[in-house]
């Protein structure tokens, strides 16, 4: 258990670390390169839009194959997709590279890959836990990250750092050793059915999901929190900016939000355990709504910025181990990892939304006000739809009663 909580961790460290820090590269190659924000921020959409719809379909793999296969795809895509993102020529390009291949990278090394094993080899008691554990190393890797990726642009330029980066992701490949599961598809083949769920297709786990209001609500939610997440970590440091703040207040509000977030994720995993998650995932989620209220509110300065970083960083990715583990308890762990990247994939749309949203609004209104307001909405909504949702392991029929 040690050995898969360690590597696990460490891939998504490294994983998200790296991608969240994507926005602090908008000024500096839009600038060089003489491309918009809509240019940028329409890549960074597609590729969160990627992330999510590969993300199924790399977890069907994982489910059929495990974790260690997709995971060294995943890294050498991430190594050529950072390199593409460096030397692309054209928007286009740039958005093939950065939007396309690094989604696809994303989708073979962070949560729903991860999570696949996490689920198998935890014991259910411990499992929202354990979830929750490698979410707060991927916050973690933001924290560590984002400094980092800053350094490296203000000492090497935005170029050479990307190329630094597209080295330093291959360390996956090595780490994924750890998270090995021998003789996995021949287990998989002859455990015994769990509930039945060992006797379904992937096509019938799907359709069995999308019938249950908690799944769809669920994913529901899940759409706001990429929506606001994503909108945040890309834009806000332009945002910044744009009203003269240094640019170390954005580097530092980034990785502030992921330290916090390494606390906020391991709460949430941990009061899983005992709390309804419906009610942990309604909290965060109205709680933002306040939070970025109150942000919108007070003057702007590099204090409130800090404030307002360590308050949502809190609340940032602390979604994700409750509704994971939530999927897991009401469907089982046989197609987690393809169930828990259709969850996933609501999410990224919500990701492509706000940071193409902000972009697009940004070019056309010269402010970010708007998008703003649209999050303050969706976190209302959000904290809503999660408090109907229903927990409980969903009872199959035997193939007997099926038959009958």
């Amino acid at each position: 258990m040690t050995q898969v909580l360690l590597c696990g961790a460490m891939v998504v460290t490294l994983s998200m670390g790296v991608r969240h820090g994507f926005g602090l590269w908008l000024q500096p190659i839009t600038s060089q390169m003489g491309w918009t924000r809509q240019d940028f921020s329409l890549a960074l959409a597609i590729q969160n839009l990627a992330w999510g719809f590969f993300g199924v379909f790399v977890g069907m793999v994982a489910d059929r194959l495990g974790a260690f296969k997709v995971l060294i795809a995943g890294a050498l895509c991430y190594c050529a997709g950072l390199l593409g993102m460096a030397y692309a020529p054209t928007p286009l390009w740039f958005a093939l590279f950065t939007g396309v291949l690094l989604g696809l990278a994303q989708a073979g090394t962070t949560y729903a890959v991860v999570y696949g094993v996490v689920g198998r080899q935890i014991p259910m008691e411990k499992r929202s836990w354990a979830m929750g554990v490698t979410a707060a190393a991927g916050s973690f890797g933001q924290f560590l990250m984002l400094p980092v990726e800053g350094g490296l642009i203000g000492t090497l330029g935005w170029q050479a750092a990307l190329v630094v980066l597209s080295v330093l992701v291959l360390t996956i490949i090595p780490l994924a050793f750890g998270l090995r599961e021998p003789g996995f598809e021949r287990r998989q083949a002859n455990q015994p059915a769990v509930a039945h769920a060992a006797d379904q297709t992937i096509v019938q786990a799907l359709r069995e999901a999308l019938a249950q209001p908690s799944f769809l609500l669920l994913t529901a939610g899940y759409f706001v929190c990429g929506f606001q997440v994503v909108f945040i970590g890309v834009h806000m440091p332009s945002y910044l900016r744009d009203y003269q703040l240094p640019a170390h207040v954005a580097t530092y509000a980034l990785a502030l939000i992921g330290l916090f977030n390494v606390f906020g994720t391991y709460v949430a995993g941990w009061l899983g355990q005992t709390m309804p998650r419906r009610k942990i995932l309604s909290f965060i989620y109205f709680a933002r709504a306040i939070v970025i209220s109150v942000f919108l509110v007070v003057p702007l300065s590099p204090m409130s910025v800090y404030v307002f970083s360590a308050v949502m960083g809190t609340l940032w990715l602390s979604t994700v181990p409750p509704t994971n583990a939530t999927v897991a308890q009401i469907f089982g762990v046989r197609h987690l990892s393809m169930l828990g990247g259709v969850v996933f994939l609501s999410h990224q749309v919500g990701s492509f939304m706000g940071v193409w949203l902000g972009g697009y609004l940004y070019d056309r209104t010269g402010s970010y006000d708007i998008v703003w307001y649209i999050a303050i909405g969706l976190g209302i909504f959000a904290g809503l739809v999660n408090l109907p949702v229903n927990e409980q392991p969903l009872v199959r029929k035997s193939p007997a009663q099926a038959i009958a």
